[in-house]
């Protein structure tokens, strides 16, 4: 028996956008109670109105090499209106002299789940172990009363090791989606040599 011919679709993706695939991840039921590990670092709570001059700073210092965008495209209203929300919470990471390097954003407005809408270091302190401290205080966080499900996305724009330390956490993944955006270097986001691993395709006029 021949088998038919193997078949796929490209997508293209206009001049001045990037394309990325992202995976969402799921876990259903807590882990077993862990203790996160010890750290130099601190997790202090940044309360509502939360300072979007101070929280931007540290979305792009996390979020340059991977091309974070999601906060930075938003108006003040509206960034304002997510980050005080009653159901949002803001968690930093920080050094003991208050230098922050480390972000985790709890979204809890859905009834009874915990989306982890942002988690991250700065460059230079990952591999540490850092990323596992964070994450147990994450699910320390989330799985509160109530919570039957607590998700994360991540995308192929993100650290290459990030889908199989999610997976390594105890998340499943459960979808996957293609989209496209405004190279975020090209309107001026991030400088044009940000993540030099993701080749920038400008329309001529902004070449």
């Amino acid at each position: 028996m021949v088998a038919p011919p193997a078949t796929s679709t490209l997508i293209p993706v206009p001049a001045g956008h990037i394309g990325s695939i992202v995976t969402s991840l799921e876990m259903l039921a807590p882990p077993p109670p862990q203790p996160p590990a010890k750290s130099a670092l601190k997790l202090e709570r940044w309360p509502a109105p939360v300072d979007r001059g101070r929280y931007l700073d540290l979305f792009r210092a996390i979020g340059e090499p991977w091309l974070w965008r999601g906060r930075l495209v938003m108006d003040d209203a509206r960034l304002a209106a997510i980050l005080d929300a009653p159901t949002t919470e803001v968690r930093v990471a920080t050094r003991r002299d208050g230098t922050p390097v480390g972000l985790l954003e709890l979204d809890f407005a859905v009834p009874g789940e915990c989306e982890i809408a942002y988690f991250g270091m700065v460059p230079g302190m990952t591999g540490a172990g850092h990323g596992a401290w964070l994450m147990a205080h994450a699910l320390r966080y989330g799985w509160r009363p109530g919570v039957a499900r607590v998700w994360v996305h991540t995308c192929d724009l993100d650290h290459p090791a990030a889908l199989d330390f999610y997976q390594r956490h105890g998340f499943r993944p459960f979808a996957r989606a293609m989209e496209h955006f405004e190279d975020p270097r090209l309107i001026g986001l991030y400088p044009r040599g940000a993540a030099p691993r993701v080749p920038i395709i400008a329309p001529p006029e902004q070449a």
